[in-house]
């Protein structure tokens, strides 16, 4: 089979769960483990960090990943859905892999995938071990796809752990109060392996802490030591303001103000005691982050914690490394959709957030923009209940309601007349770039389009 052979096999022979929605979703990791034991077990050949979470999950792999690349590791990212390509899914020091190689996986195992049948997704994971043991990374950085207890990717045994936010989604797999969704994300807790989670929430902290409690594994709650505030953007990039609890937790090793060291920077963030702490500004530092969404500031506090824990385990990651990993997560990876920006007058912003807690932060960073007029070009998909976050949307704004080109789809018209039901009014363009063009020709030199939804609408961005 040629390359697109190769993708239509997978795409057609295989369910793929963002595609057709629960008929690809399984509750048990028997075709992973199965597959894994066919490809000689390659998620045992290299370390880990396993990445978990309702929203944040994709933009902390990518930081961390982009962290370890600066810092000179061979790096491995896994990531799913992809926007554009298939290959995004499956990178190493931000270069994808290269469609020979699919051809090569698919070709060499496919009698054995024809037999087993696994799901899409399953075998995308089994694709990335396969390519990450071949290639030998020094580590990868695994994102998981849905949950974390059942996910396809919780066959390995990382380093740590990293949990970053629990919210409301995919809750008829997963479960309908946030307790029951903390329980299946916190699955990927493993025993004495130590884990991190981003957000504290008095619903779900017991939970957390129950599951390392049994796995003996050391939890820390970012959020408790770290604390980021956006103070400033430019040139697609922010600047935030960390502030750090209870002294300082950044082992680089250098001297610090009170032992005759230069003016306090990053790099003198070395752990030692409150009583050594002279001055407030100490316990502060400024970082410029790639990625702009104001929401970045619950992810930090995890990005953080995790590149601390690292560092104490052996990991060299010097403090030039993680500013200019972080600094450049963009570049590095090849992330794309996280509060991007496609062009001015008027300003056209996209971002894969899709969920109840996404979409606050989304109509939270829009009310810091000035603009004549907001226009929303929107498309869901039909397995989820959307209300909630079409109840927090502005009557003000002018609506064009469109649709992913993919099975799950909410049909446009569907979501206009649910979207009705709130009050809200607009066009319906099924396709969405000729939405996103309908509002470019309507909308004036001052007013600001915003486009997204579900990720899937954001992928099919032309200009993405």
């Amino acid at each position: 089979m040629n390359y697109q052979e190769t993708l239509d096999y997978l795409f057609n022979s295989l369910p793929m769960f963002q595609r057709v929605g629960a008929s690809a979703f399984r509750k048990d990791l028997r075709s992973t483990i199965l597959l894994c034991e066919h490809l000689g077990n390659p998620e045992r050949k290299f370390k880990s960090i396993h990445v978990a979470g309702t929203n944040g999950k994709g933009s902390s792999s990518h930081s961390l990943a982009a962290v370890f690349q600066s810092a000179g590791y061979k790096t491995g990212l896994y990531t799913s859905p992809h926007l554009k390509s298939f290959t995004e899914r499956i990178r190493i020091n931000g270069q994808e892999i290269s469609p020979d190689l699919v051809i090569q996986f698919v070709q060499e195992n496919k009698s054995f995938l024809d037999d087993l049948k696994p799901s899409f997704f399953e075998m995308t994971v089994g694709m990335s071990f396969w390519y990450f043991a071949q290639q030998e990374v020094d580590i990868a950085i695994l994102e998981v796809g849905m949950g974390g207890n059942f996910d396809s990717t919780n066959v390995v045994v990382p380093e740590l752990s990293l949990i970053t936010n629990i919210g409301f989604d995919h809750v008829q797999f997963l479960g309908d109060t946030l307790p029951l969704i903390a329980g299946e994300k916190a699955g990927i807790i493993k025993k004495n392996v130590p884990v991190v989670i981003s957000e504290t929430h008095n619903e779900t902290s017991i939970v957390f802490l129950k599951k390392a409690q049994a796995m003996d594994s050391p939890i820390t709650f970012a959020d408790e030591d770290w604390k980021a505030l956006k103070v400033s953007e430019e040139d697609g990039k922010a600047k935030f303001r960390i502030y750090i609890r209870d002294g300082f937790k950044w082992p680089v090793g250098t001297k610090t103000k009170a032992e005759g060291g230069a003016q306090s920077t990053v790099g003198d963030l070395v752990s030692r005691s409150v009583a050594q702490i002279r001055t407030k500004d100490e316990n502060e530092f400024d970082l410029t982050f790639g990625l702009n969404g104001n929401y970045q500031k619950y992810n930090l506090p995890g990005i953080l914690e995790t590149i601390v824990q690292m560092r104490q385990m052996g990991w060299d990651l010097p403090e030039k490394a993680v500013l200019d990993g972080l600094k450049n997560v963009a570049e590095l990876t090849g992330l794309k959709g996280r509060w991007q920006t496609l062009s001015f007058n008027p300003t056209v912003i996209c971002d894969t957030g899709h969920n109840e807690a996404g979409f606050r932060e989304i109509l939270s960073q829009l009310e810091t923009y000035t603009f004549g007029k907001l226009w929303l070009v929107l498309g869901m998909v039909q397995d989820k209940d959307i209300s909630k976050v079409l109840s927090m949307l502005p009557l003000s704004a002018h609506y064009v309601f469109c649709e992913a080109n993919i099975p799950r789809a909410l049909p446009a018209e569907e979501m206009a007349e649910k979207a009705a039901y709130f009050g809200l009014k607009g066009e319906i363009i099924p396709e969405v770039n000729k939405a996103l063009a309908f509002a470019r020709k309507n909308a004036g030199e001052n007013d600001l389009i915003f486009v997204g939804g579900s990720t899937f609408v954001v992928a099919e961005i032309e200009e993405l």
